[in-house]
């Protein structure tokens, strides 16, 4: 599931960059490079293994984390367009009741793939936009947390997921030469499985809310 995801972002990419002129014209690129705040969730949704008898009070958060975000965007025709993002955040889960403080997860590196199909609409001269599309977060490693190594645990994991994504945002421009200032929030709707081992064991396995809301600003670049 992960590489056809992949496969077929690189695809879409490329099918894009690869029209005729005749197609260019009614269409630019965009790029931004933006600073980022990345603020999940984390809150347990559901406990569906405990073999070591949790505090039925347990509960989690995901921390915060701010990230420089590179987006890239194809306009196909003045009003609509298609971005993507290129990021890494690193996230860890402590518990909040039940075991306050405890960390859980450590240092969870994160890829949200992400494909925006975006509207821009008319606001004399600034550009606002709204947007929707799938995502695919992508955990390309996992550390278990001091708490929980304490207690034995050798191994934890976190499930790669599907969502969606919603969007809103605002262009600034400020140069006749395609320069502008830019604002973006986006609202994720996407969880994950936590599994933490003992030797192979599967001791533990929830699930969590991540639904993360993504805040952005930075300057674009279109041409």
């Amino acid at each position: 599931m992960k590489a056809a995801f992949l496969a077929a972002t690189a695809t879409a990419a490329a099918a894009l960059l690869a029209q005729p002129a005749a197609a260019q014209e009614q269409g630019r690129v965009q790029i931004k490079l933006l600073g980022t705040a990345v603020l999940p969730d984390g809150e347990i949704s559901e406990v569906d293994t405990d073999l070591v008898g949790l505090p039925a009070t347990l509960q989690t958060e995901a921390s915060d984390n701010y990230v420089p975000t590179l987006a890239i965007e194809y306009f196909v025709s003045d009003n609509f367009s298609v971005e993507t993002i290129c990021c890494m955040t690193q996230h860890d889960v402590d518990g909040t009741t039940g075991l306050p403080g405890a960390e859980l997860v450590a240092d969870g590196k994160l890829i949200p793939a992400t494909i925006m199909l975006k509207a821009h609409l008319d606001g004399g001269w600034i550009k606002p936009y709204v947007g929707a599309g799938p995502a695919y977060f992508w955990w390309v490693d996992v550390d278990t947390g001091a708490a929980a190594a304490a207690l034995g645990v050798t191994e934890t994991s976190l499930s790669d997921e599907f969502g969606v994504a919603l969007q809103a945002g605002v262009d600034f421009p400020i140069e006749a030469n395609g320069w502008s200032l830019s604002v973006d929030a986006k609202k994720y709707f996407i969880g994950t499985t936590a599994r933490w081992f003992v030797d192979g064991t599967k001791v533990i396995e929830t699930e969590h809310k991540l639904d993360p809301w993504v805040l952005s600003a930075g300057v674009g670049y279109r041409f």
